[in-house]
C-alpha cells in the first residue's frame, strides 16, 4: 500500500485555501484528509487547516487494525464533528463570521475504505474491470447544482458550466452541526482512491483524470494530476491524494 498527496494554488489564485495530509498509520493501513476552505480573506485557509489537524490527529490517536468497520465509521464522523464545532467557534470570535471547509477523509486498511465527505470535494474509485480501466465517484456532492441535477433540471453536462456550479449546500463550520456522508467500499490489490478538491474535478473530464492515474507512475500521479488541471486553466487551488492499495 502507498499514499501521495499534494496540492498547488493553481495560476489564478493568490492564496491556497486548500490543505491536504496523508500518512501511513501502519504498514497496512493509511489515511488522509483533504479540505478546500471557503471564506474571505484568510477565513477558508484558517478553516480547512483546523479541519485537517483536527481530523488527522484523531485518526492518528484511535485508529488500530482491529477496529471493527462500524468502529471506524463512528472515529471519522466524531472527527468531522469535532472540527464542525471548532470551526464554527472559531468564526464566531473572529470579525469575518463567515467560514468553513468542504472535506473528504478516508482510511484504507484490510480491503476495505471508509470514506467521509462533506461539500464537494471527492472521492474516486479507479480499478479494472477485464480489460477495461474504470473510474466511479464515490461520494456525492453537496452542491446546489447536484440538486439541479438529481430533480432533471438539468444535465451532468451542463452542471459543469452552469455558473452556481462552486455554490455548495453543506460545508464543515458553516452551520452549528454537520451531517457527513458516509461510504465503505472494497479496495483489491491494485486498485486505487483519488480524493480530489473541486480544482481538479470541476475543470477536468473523469476519463482524463481515470487515464492519467494508470498512464502514471505512482509517485508521479498527484504532479501529473495538478500539471493537467493548471493546463485546463488554473482557476483554483487543486489538492490531490493518491491510494494504491
Amino acid at each position: 500500500m502507498k499514499i501521495f498527496s499534494k496540492t498547488d494554488i493553481g495560476l489564478i489564485r493568490t492564496e491556497n485555501q486548500d490543505k491536504v495530509w496523508g500518512e501511513m498509520l501502519s504498514e497496512n493501513a493509511c489515511a488522509a484528509v483533504l479540505c478546500d476552505g471557503m471564506g474571505g480573506e484568510s477565513e477558508g485557509g484558517l478553516a480547512s487547516g483546523i479541519a485537517v489537524d483536527i481530523i488527522s490527529k484523531r485518526i492518528k490517536e484511535n485508529f488500530h487494525e482491529n477496529m471493527s468497520g462500524n468502529s471506524v465509521r463512528n472515529m471519522l464522523i466524531t472527527a468531522v464533528s469535532a472540527a464542525n464545532s471548532m470551526v464554527w467557534d472559531t468564526a464566531r470570535q473572529r470579525v469575518h463570521d463567515v467560514m468553513g471547509t468542504t472535506c473528504v477523509a478516508a482510511i484504507v486498511f484490510g480491503g476495505t475504505a471508509y470514506i467521509v465527505n462533506v461539500g464537494d470535494s471527492r472521492a474516486y474509485h479507479l480499478f479494472t474491470q477485464g480489460e477495461d480501466w474504470c473510474i466511479r465517484q464515490v461520494t456525492k456532492d453537496h452542491s446546489h447544482v447536484q440538486e439541479l441535477v438529481e430533480k432533471g433540471r438539468i444535465t451532468e453536462e451542463q452542471a459543469r458550466t452552469h455558473p452556481m456550479r462552486n455554490k455548495i449546500t453543506r460545508a464543515i463550520g458553516a452551520e452549528q452541526y454537520v451531517t457527513p456522508d458516509y461510504f465503505e467500499l472494497p479496495m483489491n490489490g491494485g486498485e486505487m482512491l483519488l480524493m480530489c478538491s473541486d480544482g481538479l474535478s470541476a475543470y477536468g473530464d473523469d476519463m482524463d483524470i481515470l487515464t492519467l492515474c494508470f498512464d502514471s507512475k505512482n509517485e508521479d500521479c498527484c504532479d501529473n494530476l495538478i500539471k493537467y488541471a493548471n493546463r485546463n486553466g488554473g482557476h483554483d487551488n487543486v489538492s490531490v491524494a493518491f491510494i494504491v492499495n
